[in-house]
């Protein structure tokens, strides 16, 4: 088959292709794994596509502006896929919206981009939109995905299809180029109001085929999503799963990942840093119930896996201790995560290179890469060939993605994934791009010639009162790596010494508590213990070693809950918005100071 042109391409490529597969996608209903196959979704996307022309929804002009939005709030499942391919056939442009997203933004988005129409999970995120829907005069309508009272359901849609209408979708679709918009992604950022970054289907496609080299594929293979699809990591690599044959099958929950990889038994997943960890913790917790022989075993290998290298010889006795780990302790992680992982693909925000090392010595290589939404999103990636892998780098460049790094250390590319621009916002445009090169806002350096290393976020690099530049991150994925630490966010603008915010990993402290002969008591008492305050003294002490004078932690301040979306303190894609954490935890920040 030709090379596609259109992200919708894969249905066609897809029943070319893939024939003899049972099924493009599955997803849980009434606790069964309840398979799609390619002509199933092929039938229902021009179906959905029809009904959709039948409602008025359409191209207009093919103007970015005069061309119909509709929006979608949903976990992961077949549908958001069928709808956003039907969406694209027929000219219109999906606008996909965090499902956590707050009201006040919700209403902007929906504002911004004049939402003709959205399409929502279930009651819940019925009710969120509707609460501003008179506030928004552009939405007609709302269907949901899930049987709610009083809603409309989006098979409605698909009756409405007719024959006339999807000869209509067969001319609008031959019409679409590999230059035309594809999608507005709203980025919900860590600053400001949402912006929509206005991408093609040249810029997701170029990317989906540029990643072609680098993952693995084989006989078989299934993959497991549950990394939101508004997230445009997982939107593109879905495209990859679509066009090489990889059938999809969607986690219920966050909640279900441990049983549904068990069930599934996928070749890979991607995934964000934070959950990786929190996988590692349960990891860690297990072992640490264990006694005698076999807990001794589980630390060896933990500290055998502490020390791998890749591309580089360990030696005949090491390897053949790891290969003995792997027998005893890894093939037990492997197992409960479904005992046919090929490797785990992790993006959206930094990875503690301990992790890394750690499950990839248990033969569970995590491929990092970075990107961003106004990338398309990946820029480079550690290959699954070993050969192309680097630890604490994020990977060699991908085909056609160019990288320079300015002067003042700060990473730019150009390549066929850049962005069309910001919706409706030139200035903002202008203000990231020197020519055909987009500012990332991130500093880094090219190591050995080949591999991308991110250093820091430009916007989170402060200047001490004593004019030192520190860099918060490093010092936050260093110190995240000790069990007793959740979450942790470095302070110091303007200051004379660097501070930190930390949110202890409660069982973790609750069980040493205990061991320490301390009564039972909540987050907010325990963190006011004298023991807990110099074993948190002690840690930080341990961690300073690290770092130069500067950069070193003089005080902190123990808070007693995780930060998270619901909170306010943390973004969809689980990145720290520093501006609120800043704002919510003024005084204890000023206590530090004091």
């Amino acid at each position: 088959m030709t090379e596609p042109k259109r992200l919708f391409d894969c249905l066609q490529f897809h029943l070319k292709e893939n024939k003899s597969l049972p099924n493009m996608m599955a997803a849980k209903e009434n606790g069964q794994w309840r398979s799609y196959s390619t002509q199933e979704v092929k039938t229902t996307v021009d179906q959905l596509s029809a009904g959709l022309l039948n409602l008025g929804m359409g191209c207009g002009d093919m103007t970015a502006e005069n061309r119909d939005k509709i929006a979608i709030l949903s976990k992961n499942r077949p549908e958001w896929v069928i709808l956003d391919l039907a969406v694209q056939q027929i000219g219109a442009i999906l606008t996909p919206i965090y499902p956590t997203i707050n009201v006040q933004d919700l209403e902007f988005v929906l504002h911004d981009a004049q939402v003709k129409m959205v399409f929502v999970n279930d009651e819940e995120l019925f009710h969120k939109v509707l609460s501003v829907k008179d506030k928004v005069p552009s939405l007609k309508d709302i269907y949901t995905f899930e049987h709610v009272a009083n809603a409309r359901h989006w098979k409605e849609v698909i009756t409405l299809s007719s024959e006339e209408a999807q000869k209509k979708v067969q001319t609008i679709a031959d019409n679409i180029r590999y230059e035309d918009l594809a999608t507005i992604i709203y980025t919900s950022g860590t600053t400001g109001t949402p912006k929509g970054v206005m991408l093609s289907h040249r810029n997701i496609l170029s990317n989906v085929m540029a990643c072609y080299p680098c993952l693995p594929v084989f006989p078989e293979m299934k993959a497991l999503s549950f990394l939101p699809l508004n997230h445009i990591f997982e939107r593109m690599i879905t495209y990859f799963y679509l066009f090489r044959g990889i059938p999809i099958y969607y986690a219920e929950t966050m909640d279900t990942i441990g049983e549904n990889l068990k069930e599934v038994k996928p070749g890979m997943f991607t995934t964000v840093p934070r959950l990786l960890e929190k996988v590692y913790d349960r990891i860690m917790a297990k072992g640490a119930e264990l006694t005698g022989i076999k807990r001794k075993l589980f630390y060896w290998a933990h500290g055998l896996a502490e020390r791998y290298e890749i591309n580089k010889p360990m030696g005949f006795s090491y390897n053949l201790q790891l290969a003995l780990a792997n027998k005893l302790i890894f093939s037990k992680w492997r197992e409960g995560l479904g005992n046919n992982l090929k490797c785990i693909v992790s993006g959206g925000a930094a990875c503690q290179v301990r992790l890394i090392r750690i499950f990839t010595a248990a033969q569970i290589p995590v491929l990092e890469g970075y990107g961003l939404t106004e990338t398309s999103p990946v820029v480079s990636v550690n290959r699954f060939e070993v050969q192309d892998r680097q630890f604490g780098t994020v990977g060699p460049l991908i085909d056609d993605v160019e990288v320079k790094i300015a002067e003042d250390g700060e990473i730019l590319c150009k390549g066929p994934n850049i962005m069309m621009g910001y919706y409706k916002r030139a200035d903002l445009t202008k203000e990231e791009m020197t020519g055909e090169w987009y500012h990332t806002g991130d500093i880094g350096m090219i190591v050995d010639g080949r591999y991308l290393k991110i250093t820091d976020r430009k916007k989170e690099l402060f200047k001490t009162s004593g004019g030192k530049y520190v860099a918060p991150l490093p010092i936050e994925n260093k110190l995240k790596e000790s069990i007793f630490v959740e979450q942790i966010m470095v302070v110091g603008a303007e200051k004379k010494f660097v501070g930190a915010l930390i949110i202890p990993a409660f069982p973790t402290l609750k069980d040493w508590a205990r061991k320490q002969g301390l009564p039972d008591m909540s987050n907010a008492e325990l963190i006011k213990q004298p023991k807990v305050h110099a074993l948190y003294r002690e840690l930080i002490d341990s961690y300073n070693k690290f770092f130069n004078h500067v950069e070193q932690i003089k005080r902190f301040e123990l808070l007693p809950r995780e930060w998270t979306i619901e909170t306010g303190e943390m973004t969809p894609k689980l990145s720290l918005k520093r501006k609120v954490v800043m704002e919510k935890y003024r005084d204890s920040i000023a206590h530090i100071y004091a």
